[in-house]
C-alpha cells in the first residue's frame, strides 16, 4: 500500500511534465513551393512564419515573374516580385523577396495550409502583445546588426523576427532598407489599394495602412 502511494504522485508527475513539453514544442518549419525552408512561430493562438517569404514560384508551382527594371515594374498589373535593389545575393537569404499586390491578390503564394494574412489578423498579432502603441518593438528583430539605430523598443520578444526589408514604388525605385519592415495583409479596401503592416526603427508601434498594388513590401504567412 505505502509503494502504491508513492508510485500514484509520481506517474501524476510523469503525466503532467510529458504534457507540459507537448504544449511547449516549437511549430514545426513549413517548405514553400521551392523547398524553401522557413522557421515558425506561436504567438497568442497564431503560427506565423518567422521569416520573410522567398520563393519565386505560386504553390501551384507556377512561376511568378522576376520584374526588375522600373519600368517593367511600374506596367505590370499580375503578380511579380523582385529583390531589393535587384541584388538576390546581398538580399534574398536575410530580407526575402518584396512581392506587388497582385501576387497578394492571388490566393497562391503561401505553403498549402497557409495563407496571407488579413487585416484583423494583423490587429489580432497586436492586441496579443499588448497595444499597437508598443507590439512592433516585440516584434522586431532586436538591435542594430540590420535596423537602424535607434530601432526603439526592439526586442523581438514574440520570435517574430521582423526584418526591416525596405519596400519598392510603384514606379520602380527601392526605398527603406534598414529603416522599415512593410508586410501585405489579404484585404483591400473600397479603392481596391491593399492594406498593410508597417514597423519602423523610430518606434515601437505596428501600424497599418495601404497601398495600390503596384507597391513592393515583404510577405509573411500564417498557418490556416
Amino acid at each position: 500500500m505505502k509503494k502504491l502511494l508513492l508510485i500514484i504522485p509520481l506517474l501524476v508527475f510523469i503525466f503532467l511534465m510529458k504534457g507540459c513539453k507537448k504544449d511547449d514544442k516549437l511549430p514545426d518549419p513549413v517548405s514553400d513551393a521551392e523547398g524553401n525552408s522557413y522557421q515558425t512561430v506561436r504567438i497568442g493562438d497564431q503560427v506565423w512564419m518567422a521569416e520573410n517569404l522567398r520563393s519565386t514560384r505560386l504553390n501551384d508551382g507556377t512561376d511568378i515573374p522576376l520584374a526588375g527594371s522600373p519600368g517593367t515594374w511600374a506596367e505590370l498589373a499580375a503578380p511579380a516580385y523582385c529583390w531589393y535593389n535587384n541584388d538576390e545575393p546581398s538580399y534574398k537569404n536575410i530580407y526575402g523577396a518584396l512581392y506587388n499586390g497582385y501576387t497578394v491578390s492571388s490566393g497562391k503564394i503561401c505553403p498549402t495550409g497557409w495563407h496571407i494574412p488579413d487585416k484583423e489578423e494583423w490587429i489580432n498579432l497586436g492586441n496579443s502583445l499588448g497595444d499597437s502603441l508598443k507590439a512592433g518593438g516585440s516584434m522586431k528583430e532586436s538591435g542594430t546588426e540590420h535596423w537602424l539605430s535607434p530601432n526603439k523598443g526592439a526586442d523581438n520578444s514574440s520570435g517574430f523576427t521582423a526584418m526591416p526589408a525596405g519596400l519598392r514604388y510603384f514606379e520602380g525605385t527601392f526605398a527603406a532598407i534598414t529603416n522599415s519592415a512593410c508586410f501585405w495583409s489579404s484585404t483591400e479596401n473600397s479603392d481596391g489599394d491593399q492594406w498593410y503592416a508597417g514597423l519602423f526603427y523610430t518606434d515601437s508601434s505596428l501600424t497599418l495602412n495601404h497601398r495600390n498594388k503596384k507597391h513592393g513590401f515583404s510577405i509573411r504567412c500564417i498557418k490556416d
